[in-house]
């Protein structure tokens, strides 16, 4: 009861949607794939699992060919990286999905 006033926000603010479909929308492909996947049983597959899910489901938000984006990530990440093994955090911001630096065939709709 002492919710209430949280869960009615929608009736008065237009922007707050009704329900959450689109977040569930957004993690069913993680859902229904996890069952299949060997390397999610440990911490570490399943971090890396999450790291690979928010880098694909940003680069959708934003419009781009998720294909060619990892593919254009993993050839322009090799070449941030610096002779002592760190990462040149200047060189990263041009690799963002919200980035205007961004080949054309980033842009490409799936067909």
């Amino acid at each position: 009861m002492n919710q209430e006033e949280y869960l009615k926000v929608f009736l008065s603010d237009g922007e707050v949607p009704i329900d959450n479909l689109a977040s569930e929308r957004a993690l069913r492909t993680f859902t229904i794939g996890r069952k299949n996947w060997m390397t999610i049983n440990t911490v570490r597959g399943a971090q890396a699992s999450a790291i690979i899910y928010s880098v694909t489901e940003t680069a959708r938000a934003n419009g781009l060919n998720i294909y060619y984006y990892v593919k254009h990530l993993l050839t322009e990440l090799v070449k941030s990286v610096r002779a002592d093994g760190s990462i040149d955090e200047t060189a990263l911001e041009e690799l963002m999905p919200w980035s205007k630096m961004l080949p054309a065939e980033c842009y490409k709709r799936r067909k």
